[in-house]
């Protein structure tokens, strides 16, 4: 498009010391990541646990909501694209902060911090419910009784869950983690094949579903988002490629690969089980099939990996307001702590996919859609050198308000409701 011969207009951030405020990691210089290697990346950051609830995203929808399932995907690739060019104004940049900070400075930055931040102690918490939930399913009627105190089911496995998962959050270097969690694609992958030899050999593909649900457009839209919505890591991903002039090409196949993951398991999921389809399908697999021992243990290794990897971001954020947070015991002290009130909020929301819809329709299309359109506004001037792309931006970001204020407003009176 004629927006990538465009010149951004300089902002004060560069010249008050832009580059000092970047992460360490990125000042030292490093060869960088091949394609292959940045695909992989870029795959297994999309194919997250949003795999599990977008088929009840189609019985809330009907059929005919996959057409908004893919509209939700070429908006996510071409904003996708909008921050890849928001990148290349200016080689400094190497984290989305940055971007919001070269756009509209320290309050761009905070901006930006506040919704990522958000969003990935709500995927934390959405970890623990997932846990507990699958691990229910596997053993079901387990209960702990003490004195005074009767835990069981659900509650019983996601407090194990945090227990088990605390010893991964202390750790300094993650790379061990992060190593394990690069998996994520390959368990998308058997996941996805668990869950069709089910079909095929245990419940066949009989259920017919409905045309559209108005009602559960919202709920489906939310869910959908959540698929797409890895713009946080696009620009690091980005940094840390070796030809950085690729990265479109990275997000293309990164974004087929997953249309086409997401997609077969929405239409599996819904001919296998219709309208009965809970709020991820793992839980409407028969617990007798090795396949659904097969698919449910998949399901419990990405959380356990991914956790640690998810909060720590903001454990960062807190402890540079700390005055000791060179301390390894304070920062051992702030990682539980997020850990318990993630525990707490887990058990105060129960409801998977209604959590997932309000991340999606809330968090995600702020930080997928919204702030990527409107940085690269911003920055590159659209709106006084290109029309056409200035109303197709616009559009977006109108669209995006539209469905955000819908879809929140729906997934929080379902929250409410169910309590």
């Amino acid at each position: 498009m004629a927006a990538q011969c465009l010149t951004p207009t300089p902002t004060p951030t560069e010249e008050e010391g832009f580059s000092d405020r970047l992460p360490l990691l990125h000042r030292h210089g490093q060869r960088g990541a091949t394609f292959a290697r940045t695909c992989f990346n870029a795959t297994n950051a999309l194919s997250g646990i949003g795999v599990l609830s977008i088929p009840y995203a189609l019985s809330q929808g009907g059929w005919m909501s996959l057409a908004l399932f893919f509209w939700v995907a070429t908006v996510c690739f071409y904003t996708g694209l909008l921050l890849q060019r928001c990148m290349d104004a200016d080689p400094n940049i190497r984290s989305y902060p940055d971007i919001g900070d070269f756009a509209f400075g320290y309050k761009g930055r905070m901006t930006v911090a506040v919704f990522m931040y958000l969003e990935l102690y709500l995927i934390a918490v959405s970890f623990l419910i997932l846990e507990g939930d699958n691990l229910d399913k596997l053993f079901p009627n387990t209960e702990l009784k003490l004195p005074y105190l009767q835990i069981k089911g659900k509650q019983l496995f996601l407090l194990l869950s945090a227990i088990l998962v605390m010893p991964t959050t202390w750790l300094r270097n993650l790379n061990g983690l992060a190593y394990i969690s690069a998996g994520g694609v390959v368990a998308s992958a058997v996941l996805l094949g668990s869950v069709l030899w089910i079909g095929v050999n245990d419940v066949g593909f009989q259920k017919k579903g409905r045309v559209i649900n108005f009602s559960g457009l919202p709920t489906a839209l939310g869910l959908f988002f959540v698929c797409f919505t890895s713009h946080a890591v696009f620009p690091t991903i980005h940094a840390s490629m070796r030809e950085r002039s690729k990265f479109s090409k990275v997000l293309l196949i990164s974004f087929s690969i997953c249309v086409l993951n997401y997609g077969a398991m929405t239409v599996l999921g819904y001919l296998m089980y219709g309208e009965d389809l809970k709020s991820q399908v793992t839980l409407n697999l028969p617990i007798e099939s090795i396949g659904s021992t097969i698919a449910i243990c998949t399901t419990l290794i990405n959380p356990f990996a991914k956790y640690a990897l998810t909060i720590t971001p903001i454990a960062l954020a807190i402890e540079e307001w700390l005055i000791f947070s060179c301390k390894r015991s304070y920062s051992i002290l702030v990682k539980t702590l997020l850990l318990i009130s993630t525990v707490i909020v887990a058990l105060s929301i129960p409801f998977f996919a209604f959590l997932m819809a309000f991340i999606g329709s809330f968090l995600s299309i702020m930080v997928s859609v919204l702030l990527p359109c409107i940085f690269y506004l911003k920055i590159y001037r659209v709106s006084q050198r290109n029309r056409f792309e200035f109303t197709i931006v616009v559009g977006i970001i109108v669209s995006g308000v539209l469905v955000s204020m819908v879809g929140t407003y729906s997934s929080v009176e379902q929250i409410i409701f169910s309590l």
